[in-house]
């Protein structure tokens, strides 16, 4: 069974549809007790980083999921969930985050160019993903893939070496991060077709211990 963790952070019944269409049992729930049961969980969210550190930290799920972390267990973060990873994020004026990887999540510069054109933030719609390294949950899925985004910050990590997929926008960002039993995504995989599909059944799959 696959948890979905619930902080109020919204995207939730994308990430369970997408789950039942490939068979796979997942269960919503903001209990740690419900989610220890688990096999693994996905940490999805959209939204701002002050509301959802502010509910992580009511609910306990802050300890919970530095916990389930430490303890090797499957982990996959996704849009809001893979910023609040990180030590800290720009938005709000700056808000403190879970700290399980090194790094700052910035919001993309005003006045940010691509060919001359200034570019639109938040960032919205398809992109691809230069995938750099060799991953399981990555795996097959073709270069010329693309994937939804939707996002008016990026992960910044401290560690390069952390970075597995890069995406252009006016510039190169972390796209994909992965480190031990850990990856998360800036993109979407629930809401970008066959590809993320792909991505999501590979997780389930993962044993979290085995990443190139």
């Amino acid at each position: 069974m696959i948890g979905i963790v619930d902080y109020r952070a919204g995207n939730l019944t994308s990430v369970a549809r997408a789950l039942h269409f490939l068979g796979i049992p997942c269960e919503v729930t903001s209990d740690p007790a419900r989610l220890d049961r688990a096999e693994r969980i996905i940490f999805p969210g959209v939204g701002a980083a002050g509301e959802a550190m502010a509910n992580l930290g009511a609910s306990g799920l802050d300890e919970w999921i530095r916990r389930w972390v430490q303890e090797g267990r499957p982990v996959l973060g996704i849009c809001l969930g893979t910023q609040v990873i990180f030590e800290k994020s720009e938005e709000d004026g700056g808000t403190p985050c879970l700290g399980i990887l090194p790094g700052i999540v910035r919001r993309f510069p005003a006045g940010l160019k691509e060919d001359g054109e200034i570019l639109k933030i938040p960032h919205m719609g398809w992109n691809s993903v230069a995938f750099r390294k060799n991953h399981p949950v990555f795996a097959g899925i073709p270069p010329e893939a693309e994937f939804y985004f939707v996002h008016s910050f990026y992960p910044d990590p401290a560690d390069r070496e952390l970075v597995v997929g890069e995406t252009r926008y006016g510039f190169p960002f972390g796209a994909a991060v992965a480190c031990r039993n850990l990856v998360a995504v800036q993109f979407h995989p629930e809401k970008s077709g066959r590809p993320g599909l792909e991505i999501l059944a590979n997780f389930c799959r993962w044993r979290g211990n085995d990443a190139e």
